[in-house]
């Protein structure tokens, strides 16, 4: 069988997080949760007569996002206009850049799962302005203008992707990066971040790329890697069959796990692109990028670098924890208690994420549940300072903390958890144990070191889960070893 080689380019659609919109002071809204056409005025109509006033804010936001991936900014930017027909934009074109964009010749690292690094190259990062929302109902569509004009930036990637692995490993150090900005929350589901792949695909004796397909408008990480590697399967069995893939526009159909095909293009689409009449040219002085660099906070491959330099924690929780700011504010609240670092990173990758899991909330609303950081700190404190068992604090503090919010010292004290540390308590529970289980013990003596896990368990058993592990451990070891 032939081994295909896929090429991908991304291109990445993220609103920046302003108060007013990219060309007037039209306030922003959740596009979502906000009632339709509750956020517009005279220029995200399109009426006659108004003209765009260029955001600073947003254009700083850009700024930034291009530094964060090591772009060149460079000193003339210009916004174009994109002569191209979008129903949900009233004046009926968009105000977008294109021959001088705001970042170019840039790169991001991204990590494999086998350890390897490899880089991306950026190819630009250009602002432009949000459409509305199309909702279609029957034979008609209904718009919703609030979104339209919302600051876009658009970050285009060379076709460096070889795999839906990589794409998806791209996307999410693309989106913690935005997050660690605070340009963009992430959250997909809204609309705020959304991908579209450029996809193909190159037999080994290719000299030079083949026709490629544009997928557009993904609205999740999993979306995405599901419909590239649908369009990379259907491309290989065209060629395969002896066919060939035309240029088209496609569609991700997420519940029936299919492409749909939206349209053949004939030719290259023809924007017509021309500068902006109405708006001036924007020149970025270098004083102007250095304020803006003074401004980036730590970002997640430095905070990465600096849990595992400082914290001691390894490569794998350092990342883990740094993937999502939320996760990684929520870590570093829990340390400022007092918690040991890597105590807490194994609450987090173990305990934390199976209930956001379990309870399906994302990782980025971590803050907003009812454990707050300072009781999930306590709790830590009481395990490690010996109040209560860890097995104990996992099966009957956390869940309650996670339900009500209570607070762990509380729970302890109403259900009886604190742990038993009374040596004289916890040696009579161990000959009890031994007394009921004589063939156990005669195994033991008989070199069957492994029944001595059975035996622990009787005794944590008899006293209910609430003893000190490790003194059960030591005072049955020393029980076992003086019949020897």
């Amino acid at each position: 069988m032939t081994h295909w080689k896929t090429i991908i380019g991304l291109e990445v659609h993220a609103e920046m997080l302003t108060q007013t919109k990219m060309f007037s002071a039209c306030p922003v809204v959740d596009s979502v949760e906000a009632p339709p056409n509750s956020a517009v005025d005279a220029l995200s109509l399109g009426l006659p007569g108004t003209l765009p006033v260029i955001n600073r804010t947003a254009m700083e936001y850009g700024m930034m996002v291009g530094l964060a991936l090591n772009c060149e900014i460079p000193p003339f930017n210009q916004f174009a206009r994109k002569n191209y027909f979008y129903p949900d934009l009233p004046k009926g074109y968009q105000i977008s850049q294109y021959d001088h964009p705001l970042a170019v010749n840039g790169w991001v690292d991204i990590e494999l799962s086998d350890g390897s690094t490899k880089r991306i190259r950026i190819r630009r990062a250009h602002m432009e302005e949000d459409t509305g929302k199309l909702t279609h109902v029957g034979d008609g569509s209904l718009v919703d203008y609030n979104r339209a004009g919302v600051p876009l930036l658009e970050i285009v990637t060379e076709p460096d992707i070889h795999s839906s692995e990589e794409a998806e490993a791209y996307a999410r150090k693309l989106r913690a990066l935005l997050q660690f900005l605070g340009v963009n929350h992430g959250d997909m589901s809204k609309g705020v971040l959304r991908f579209e792949a450029n996809v193909s695909v190159m037999h080994p004796t290719d000299t030079a790329y083949r026709t490629r397909t544009e997928i557009k408008n993904l609205n999740s990480i999993r979306s995405m890697v599901r419909a590239i590697d649908a369009e990379v399967a259907r491309q290989i069995a065209l060629y395969e069959a002896g066919d060939t893939v035309k240029p088209a526009t496609l569609g991700w159909d997420e519940q029936n796990g299919r492409i749909i095909i939206q349209r053949y293009k004939e030719r290259p689409d023809e924007y017509r692109y021309f500068p902006e009449p109405d708006l001036p040219i924007v020149q970025v002085s270098r004083e102007w990028v250095s304020e803006v660099r003074a401004k980036l906070p730590e970002l997640p491959d430095a905070k990465r670098a600096r849990f595992t330099s400082e914290l001691g924690l390894s490569a794998y929780d350092a990342r883990v924890l740094t993937q999502d700011k939320a996760i990684a504010d929520y870590y570093e609240a829990v340390l400022a208690e007092g918690v040991n670092a890597k105590t807490a990173a194994n609450w987090f990758t173990g305990d934390l994420f199976r209930l956001l899991n379990d309870s399906k909330i994302d990782r980025e609303a971590v803050a907003e549940t009812k454990l707050t950081a300072a009781n999930f700190a306590k709790l830590i404190k009481l395990v490690e300072g010996g109040q209560i068992n860890a097995a104990t604090a996992r099966k009957d503090v956390l869940p309650v903390m996670w339900q009500t919010g209570q607070d762990a010292e509380a729970i302890v004290q109403e259900k009886g958890l604190a742990q038993v540390s009374d040596s004289g308590l916890i040696r009579e529970a161990v000959q009890q144990a031994m007394d009921k289980n004589p063939d156990m013990v005669q195994k033991y003596l008989a070199g069957e070191e492994k029944v001595m896990n059975a035996l622990f368990g009787q005794v944590m058993g008899a006293l209910k889960g609430k003893a000190n592990p490790a003194v059960v451990r030591e005072a049955l070891l020393e029980a076992l070893n003086a019949l020897k």
